[in-house]
């Protein structure tokens, strides 16, 4: 599916452009659209007008990529969002690690890791207490929860429509009391509300974690002013 879906991303962008118009047609549209969404609402405003134009591509990739994996869960027949999968978050996240910190290594030098963890400002006497706190902010807690919010979210949609369904088709095939026939109508009706619902919080996990990616390169190429 991870897979399918860098093909099906490909496949529609390069449709989109490939004979472009000025007055463009309602592909182009969606695909402009689409790329100006990610490029202004999430590089410019977050990375800044200045840095943010080498990160778009990164943006643009890691937004689309996410957004269709979770997709993939409303579409019936696939219906399993990838990112329910735990490694597949994990691996995510560590390529976001990986390269906000080789950012900060490269704007700053090593001195990165000492910006990344002394927050300016703060009196002498507290700072044994806020470094290993910053520490364990930045460098082990921000890549766990940039994963485990997309993996538990996306597993825990799944997890509720696919029981929701499976309830429903116990209560109107197997059950014989016409009340909980009843009961399974009414959970059918309740899960396509949770259908929709789930479809929302895919997209604003992508969102959101496209944003998250944003502002962590944002922090290491301004980490003096941490």
């Amino acid at each position: 599916m991870i897979i399918l879906s860098v093909i099906l991303i490909v496949w529609f962008f390069k449709a989109a452009i490939k004979n472009p118009k000025l007055v463009p047609g309602k592909t182009q549209f969606l695909a402009e659209s689409a790329y100006g969404f990610v490029r202004n609402g999430i590089g410019r405003d977050i990375i800044g007008e200045k840095n943010f134009r080498p990160w778009v591509p990164l943006l643009f990739a890691t937004f689309f990529f996410v957004l269709l994996n979770n997709l993939f869960g409303a579409i019936p027949f696939l219906q399993l969002p990838s990112f329910s999968h735990a490694g597949s978050a994990y691996a995510m996240a560590l390529i976001i690690y990986g390269t906000w910190i080789a950012v900060g290594v490269k704007n700053h030098g090593i001195r990165y890791f000492k910006l990344a963890v002394v927050p300016s400002g703060v009196p002498g006497w507290i700072m044994p207490l806020m470094v290993p706190l910053e520490i364990i902010s930045n460098f082990i807690v921000r890549p766990l929860t940039h994963s485990l919010r997309l993996m538990a979210t996306m597993l825990a949609g799944h997890m509720i429509v696919m029981l929701a369904a499976t309830g429903a088709r116990h209560l109107i095939v197997v059950q014989d009391s016409l009340a909980m026939n009843g009961v399974g109508v009414l959970v059918i009706v309740g899960s396509v509300a949770m259908y929709f619902l789930e479809l929302l919080i895919m997209v604003l996990q992508a969102f959101v974690f496209a944003l998250l990616t944003a502002i962590y390169i944002q922090g290491a190429l301004d980490a003096d002013a941490h």
